[in-house]
């Protein structure tokens, strides 16, 4: 099985980047700013099977670069899974908890209705719609919170910032699992080749770590396992104004992913221990 895959300098293209049976095209290969420029690199590699791991993920700039970020993360998803569909190969897609508008505290499905806050998401939205009209073998994983030991990211600047403070000021208004690069890769082959013998299993699926929480307990969980002595202050979103608007319940609600593919939600205290000892900065 060769998996073609999309992105090579993010978190969740790194990490796919470990498995033997996968390609991983750079914006070099396939400029997802040219959508047309990606159906023909699948055309040329003819893999068993596409996962899309590259997109617009700044989330701010969207508020001002909507179109392009509409480009990248809506037309550009809609070209390969049209071309996977002509070549009935399965086409995995990652979306984001950010395509809901976060009200309430009850756990996200799949079939709950969606209404992005903001730019990013609504370009996030638009890409699982063209990824689902293109009627080909399809799994759109929606997933929360990214975290690894590469680029920019939650763990990343905690340890930064906790090694030279006493105290930070942390939200803790907004709910939701960290989620490990690694694990989301793994998921990603995993339902890949499932839907290679099973087309059926084709739809919406969430993915998240597990238990949900604030990011102001991830960050106390984060400086305990690194042996940080910063002190954290819960705070609430209002008191940090971004831009663009984050959802304040991110939980996601996993139960067809494990009841399809047996993928369960996996422990980000395990998985931050990972990290950690990746960085170096365990205790």
């Amino acid at each position: 099985m060769t998996i073609l895959v999309f992105g090579k300098t993010g978190q969740v293209a790194r990490e796919l980047a470990r498995f033997s049976e996968v390609k991983c095209l750079g914006r070099e290969d396939a400029d997802l700013t040219a959508p047309e420029s990606c159906s023909s690199a699948i055309h040329a590699h003819l893999p068993t099977a596409v996962i899309n791991a590259a997109a617009y993920t700044a989330v701010d700039n969207a508020e001002e670069e909507e179109a392009l970020a509409t480009l990248i993360n809506a037309d550009a998803p809609a070209v390969m899974a049209r071309a996977c569909a002509a070549l009935d190969i399965p086409f995995v897609q990652i979306s984001t908890d950010y395509v809901f508008d976060g009200s309430g505290t009850t756990p996200w499905q799949p079939d709950h209705a969606t209404g992005p806050l903001g730019a990013y998401g609504r370009s996030k939205l638009k890409g699982e719609e063209n990824v689902h009209l293109a009627a080909g073998k399809h799994a759109i994983l929606r997933t929360s919170w990214v975290v690894s030991a590469h680029g920019n990211n939650f763990v990343k600047t905690m340890l930064r910032l906790g090694a030279d403070r006493d105290t930070l000021n942390v939200v803790a208004d907004q709910i939701g699992g960290p989620t490990m690069a690694r694990d989301i890769a793994a998921a990603c082959v995993k339902i890949a080749q499932d839907l290679r013998g099973d087309p059926e299993k084709s739809g919406i699926y969430h993915f998240s770590g597990a238990p949900d929480c604030s990011w102001a307990d991830f960050a106390r969980a984060i400086f305990d396992q690194s042996g940080l002595s910063c002190a954290v202050n819960d705070i609430p979103s209002s008191d940090y104004p971004t831009p663009a608007a984050r959802p304040f319940n991110s939980r996601m609600d996993c139960t067809s992913t494990a009841a399809t593919f047996g993928i369960d939600r996996p422990d980000w205290n395990s998985s931050l221990t990972e990290i950690l000892a990746e960085l170096g900065a365990l205790k």
